[in-house]
């Protein structure tokens, strides 16, 4: 069965620090751009950060830049989240997915694209900012 696992959320208080980690499973990450996402009661879904399959290739959103970062262990089939600096406003139900579009055919690289491009989505990790 193909499917991510998250984990790492919980209860911080805001400026602490949480690593939240997404395991995959039924694949290999190695040929995947993986994003990860948040929603937020009564809020839709937004990416938050993506990693492509192989240069490292990062984005984040504005909300959370010099907060976060995202790296990937392909041994460990594994994708991170590395959160400092939590605010309220960071809490949220995090997930992750993995950007369904094939690689280039010619570099082997698998980019970050389009909300709609991604899937394989998890059962998400809660995220809770609160002093």
């Amino acid at each position: 069965q193909v499917q991510f696992v998250e984990s790492g959320g919980g209860l911080v208080q805001p400026g602490g620090s949480l690593r939240l980690s997404c395991a995959a499973s039924g694949f290999t990450l190695d040929y995947y751009a993986i994003g990860w996402f948040r929603q937020a009661p009564g809020k839709e879904r937004e990416r938050v950060s993506c990693i492509s399959s192989s240069d490292g290739s990062t984005y984040y959103v504005d909300s959370v830049k010099g907060r976060f970062t995202i790296s990937r262990d392909n041994a460990k089939n594994t994708v991170y989240l590395q959160m400092n600096s939590l605010k309220p406003e960071d809490t949220a139900v995090y997930y992750c997915a993995a950007d369904l579009t094939p690689p280039d055919m010619h570099t082997g690289q698998a980019v970050c694209g389009s909300f709609g491009d991604f899937g394989y989505w998890g059962q998400g990790t809660q995220v809770t900012v609160s002093s």
